[in-house]
């Protein structure tokens, strides 16, 4: 099956368009890289032809609600009307738990992207929202270079990106579902313990600071407003396991070129969202 990746080049579209190569599947990769540009559309329909499904892990670095909204509002409506025009039946979004719940700017842009697709399109859809990844310590500290790493206190239950593409391919290969079962980890972390083990892991020298952003938004950040309040699917690697895994090559893997940029913000972001690069 030919299927679109938006944000292919990011964390975990990367994984995602690995995951379809080795099921056997053509994955097309819609990023500006590849001289596609979601938010304008331009060289959208190009790319197209003969795609059955689309997959979109898209995603920009943005504390601004106005910018996350103008982007993920374009983004999802030129997908849907692309893919209309092609007669693609499957079209899935990765999105991020605790979207209501925490008041960030950049989730307003998450939440009006899930209503376009919802309610907009003609698409049969699929939307799952993943927790943050276990990459996302090392974006943190990316993202605040210098002695000093200011880290908001957050509790999370952090998924390996690789398991969120491998959820992801398995949902687009089946029928669509609506709203699907939330993915998190197997276990809740607190940020700033994460940023720490992570530094003691690189042996690196900094001052770490737990900040505890103002305001509802902090308070929700802090309180697990990030968890997954019901049932549904649990990632097997834990961060302990992770960092074991990949401390020697982290500053290298943690990138992944979103460009939901990233994921600049590639994983779920410093606000703590998921997503990658559009």
């Amino acid at each position: 099956m030919r299927i679109a990746v938006a944000g292919g080049t990011g964390l975990v579209g990367q994984y995602v368009v690995d995951e379809l190569v080795a099921a056997g599947h053509e994955p097309v990769v819609l990023a500006r890289s590849r001289g596609v540009d979601l938010v304008s559309g331009a060289g959208l329909d190009a790319v197209m032809t003969g795609v059955e499904a689309v997959v979109d892990v898209s995603n920009l670095q943005t504390t601004s609600a106005k910018k996350s909204i103008a982007f993920f509002e374009s983004v999802g409506r030129n997908l849907l009307a692309a893919g209309a025009r092609v007669g693609v039946r499957h079209h899935v979004l990765l999105s991020i738990v605790g979207l209501e719940r925490v008041g960030l700017g950049y989730y307003r842009g998450k939440l009006r992207q899930e209503e376009v697709v919802a309610k907009e399109g003609s698409t049969p859809w699929t939307i799952m929202r993943a927790t943050q990844f276990l990459e996302f310590p090392q974006q943190v500290l990316d993202r605040m270079p210098g002695p000093l790493a200011m880290v908001p206190r957050m509790r999370t239950q952090p998924v390996a990106a690789r398991e969120v593409a491998q959820h992801l391919v398995r949902l687009v290969l089946g029928p669509p579902q609506g709203m699907a079962p939330e993915l998190a980890g197997p276990r809740v972390e607190e940020l700033v313990d994460m940023v720490r083990k992570l530094l003691r892991a690189e042996g690196r020298r900094r001052l770490l600071v737990p900040v505890t952003l103002p305001g509802a938004v902090g308070k929700a950040m802090k309180g697990g407003g990030n968890l997954p309040t019901g049932p549904g699917s649990r990632g097997t690697q834990t961060f302990d396991e992770w960092l074991t895994e990949n401390v020697q090559h982290v500053a290298h893997n943690a990138h992944g070129g979103h460009g939901h940029g990233g994921h600049g913000h590639d994983g779920h972001g410093h606000d703590g969202r998921p997503g990658e690069g559009g």
